[in-house]
Order: structure tokens, then sequence, then C-alpha cells
């Protein structure tokens, strides 16, 4: 016993060689334990709210906590072995209630805990916001789809805002209160500053109580060079982000989405067609008559094109065609399901016109040469 005393009693740095050991022991247990512990912990947590977590699995909420927790873990160890430490007191560090290096440690720590404690709130945040979002796709309005997301961003600013005033009051011991009121008084210039910001914020509590579109609509928004189409995946705080048919993603702010024009495609109950059906110019009238008939009789039998009477009838004479005009309208507001049929009706209508002995017309000029033997030219 007495010659552990031995080994353990020099001290270096006045600190002692067992308390230096206790010391590296500690900092290397969490450094090898800490993914290990952060995941047990994981687990208990989960365990504790399985009731109300069963929609998300376990793997997705240790993904999220996981990390802040072993971080946690780690500076609360630290503070521990470092606690066990004495400063030589021929550093002539000041004490930490004055200025100094013991002070800005001290602070430095407390930040960091701060912002851990701040990332490990924003991460249950996201995990509570997902087992919302699986129990809104069991439901059929979109609404809680794209407020889910909303809110979440907005309970995560707010979380961050009051960890930061959090972190000056008790930290650096600012007075918060006098700070906001000082905030206050510089709002206007604030306001001013961050115009577009704030359009961009009310724009979309105004997306929100109006829903002009919701997520997953696909809508067409701006005009001329500017237009831009695509399916609506998320509502954020400054700007709506569309995925278009080309698979990129482009966000629009949102000030921009309720000032200019939108179409939003989803709402469609029904796709028009229209197009001319060119016939040649020798085409008979009572040929024409039949055709016309049976193109009738076609879009009135077809249960997607019977919703709405279809517009069909002998529109002009054209310089190399008769043009009957087509104008039918599919019960469908999937882009992919009509083209697929206005493609089988194109198909009967060249049916009909070859069953009728008619034919397409293409364009055609008629010339006429002179001969200059029988009209000889004047002298």
């Amino acid at each position: 016993m007495q010659t552990l005393e031995q080994w353990f009693s020099p001290q270096i740095l006045e600190n002692s060689i067992g308390t230096i050991l206790l010391f590296s022991g500690l900092i290397l247990a969490v450094t090898l334990l800490k993914k290990h512990v952060s995941t047990i912990l994981s687990k208990t947590f989960y365990g504790l709210m399985r009731s109300k977590t069963s929609a998300v699995p376990l793997s997705e909420f240790i993904r999220l906590v996981r990390k802040p927790i072993e971080i946690l873990l780690l500076l609360v160890v630290v503070y521990i072995a470092f606690s066990l430490l004495s400063i030589p007191s021929t550093w002539e560090w000041p004490p930490i209630t004055q200025f100094g290096t013991r002070q800005i440690v001290a602070r430095l720590y407390q930040t960091i805990i701060m912002l851990v404690l701040i990332w490990l709130g924003v991460r249950t945040i996201k995990f509570f916001a997902l087992i919302f979002q699986r129990r809104a796709e069991l439901t059929e309005t979109k609404l809680d789809d794209q407020l889910v997301p909303f809110l979440r961003d907005l309970i995560i600013l707010s979380v961050c805002i009051i960890g930061g005033f959090a972190t000056l009051g008790l930290v650096y011991g600012v007075n918060v209160i006098g700070l906001v009121t000082g905030l206050g008084i510089g709002g206007l210039a604030i306001a001013l500053a961050a115009r577009e910001t704030l359009e961009n914020l009310f724009a979309s509590f105004a997306i929100l109580l109006d829903r002009p579109f919701v997520t997953g609509d696909t809508v067409t928004a701006g005009t001329g060079v500017n237009q831009v189409t695509g399916t609506v995946e998320k509502i954020g705080f400054r700007s709506t982000r569309l995925r278009t048919d080309e698979g990129s993603l482009i966000a629009v702010p949102n000030r921009l989405m309720v000032s200019q024009s939108l179409d939003n495609l989803t709402e469609r109950r029904q796709r028009r067609a229209k197009f001319p059906l060119r016939l040649a110019l020798d085409t008979p009238p009572e040929t024409l008559q039949r055709i016309v008939e049976e193109i009738r009789q076609l879009f009135a039998d077809h249960p997607m094109t019977n919703a709405n009477p279809a517009l069909i009838l002998f529109d002009s004479f054209n310089e190399s065609s008769l043009d009957i005009l087509i104008q039918y309208y599919v019960s469908t507001a999937d882009w992919r399901e009509f083209n697929r049929i206005k493609e089988e009706m194109n198909y009967r209508l060249i049916n009909i016109v070859h069953h009728n002995n008619g034919q397409l017309a293409f364009p055609t000029r008629m010339l006429y040469l002179r001969n200059q033997s029988e009209h000889p030219l004047e002298q």
C-alpha cells in the first residue's frame, strides 16, 4: 500500500501522478465509450416514448440525437476530469470572477454547452416533426402535410432565438430585457434593411392561410421568361421549392408566388386538346360530312372525352386543305394520361379518314406552263 502511495504521490505541476492518471483515464474512457453510451441513452429515451413514437423507427431517432448526446456526454466528463486538477500557482491565473484566462475558458465551455443543448433541442424537434409528418401522410387532406414542415421550421427558429438570448444572459450576464428593448427601438431600421425577407415571411403565412397550392401540387408561376413549372416540394419561410420535369430544384421567393399569376395545374379537372384536321382539297362534300359525323360520334362514345361535348365542325378552306376543327376535353389532370388518350384518339382519327377513302392534306401548288411557240412575244 505504501508502495502505491509512493508511486502516486509525486507531483507534476502541483498535481499528483495519481490525479493525472485518473484525469487521463476519464478522458480515455469517454473517448472510447462515448458512442456506445450515447446509443444506449438514445435507446432508453426512445423506449420511454415508445407509445408515441411507433411511427418513426428507432434507427431514425438514434441518427438524430446520438451525436449531440455524445458530445454533451464528452463535455460533462471533460468538466469532471478537469475539476480534479489544480491550476499551478506559478501560472498566476486570476480567479474566475475576474477577467482572465480562467474566465475566458469557463465562458467558452459554457457557450459550447449551450450550443450543444440547442442542437439537441433542434434534433428532438425534428424527430417529433417526423412523427407528425408520418401521421399527416395517413390523412386525405394535404394541409397538414404542408403545415407540419412550416411549424417545425418556426419552432426551430424560436428555439434558436431563445437559446441565443439564454446564452447571452446566463453565460455573459447580458441584460436580455434591455437588449430586446433596444432591438425594439432599432426595429424600424432592421425592417427596412430586411424588407424583402419580411415580405417573403408574410407571404408564407398568406400561402398557408389562402392555400392557392399545397405540397405536392404542380403549379406554373410567373410569366414570360420568368415562368417556371414544377411540383411543390416544400414551402419555407423565404421561398417555395419546385421540382421541375427536368429534375432540377428551383427556389421561388414566396412574395413572387403570391404577387404573380399562378396556375395550379393539379386543380384541373380536365385538359383540352385543340387542333385542325386537314383533308385534301379534292375531298367530296359527302365524304367530308361523313368524316365529321363519325368523329363527333367517336368523342361522344369515349368515356374520357364525353363529359364535355366536343366541338367538331368543318371550319375553313385553306390554301391546300379543307380544315376540320377538333376541340375536345379529356377528363384527367394527369399530363401523362392526357397524352395517352390524345395518342389513342389520333390513331382513331386516321382510321376514320382512311375508312371513308379520305386523304390527309399536304402543301401543294399547281403550276401552269405557257407554250411560247403558240403565243410568241410581241416584237
